[in-house]
């Protein structure tokens, strides 16, 4: 069979063949066509950084980037990211070297229970990439789709106001 032509899963239903580069890995795999991202990465690629909130698309627990823009990996079909690079918090950092978002969310203590931190600093590095976030009020905005149940909203402002400069160097853009 080709690479494009679907298999047999168990179940008798056929499975999808997708091709992704997960984290700078090259990753082949045969899905379910009602596979998400979310499952296929913690359930079959073990990115178990990515958390299942809602499961809605509410909570952005589940934010990761593909491409480089953030999307909500509980309502992102698998499928849907054959042939793109997907990010999850696991490949943020080079080597040793935390991301700078990683790095000031500890600095800044932006995290308590820490269950939302990677969909947080995974938007906020997509937010970056962005390059809309001009103002605390840009980033309060564009982060409003992540929600942090134990308030530490203070703090995550604060981390990635003061690690935009180096997020931007980080992602080749320089100063904007």
């Amino acid at each position: 069979m080709s690479a494009t032509t679907p298999t047999p899963a168990a179940d008798g239903i056929a499975a999808c063949p997708v091709s992704l580069e997960l984290n700078g890995q090259r990753r082949q795999l045969d899905i379910e066509p009602w596979t998400t991202l979310l499952d296929l990465l913690r359930d079959r690629l073990a990115m178990t950084g990515t958390k299942k909130g809602c499961d809605h698309g509410q909570c952005g627990a589940c934010t990761v980037l593909v491409d480089g823009k953030r999307v909500n990996a509980c309502l992102t079909l698998a499928v849907m990211c054959d042939g793109k690079q997907v990010t999850t918090i696991e490949g943020l950092a080079r080597g040793d070297e935390l991301h700078p978002i990683q790095q000031a969310f500890i600095d800044h203590d932006a995290f308590q229970c820490g269950y939302c931190t990677p969909g947080q600093i995974c938007s906020a590095v997509g937010m970056v990439n962005e390059g809309r976030a001009r103002s605390r009020d840009d980033i309060r905005e564009q982060m409003s789709g992540n929600i942090c149940r134990c308030g530490a909203y203070p703090h995550i402002l604060e981390a990635i106001e003061d690690a935009l400069p180096a997020a931007r160097a980080w992602a080749g853009e320089g100063e904007r």
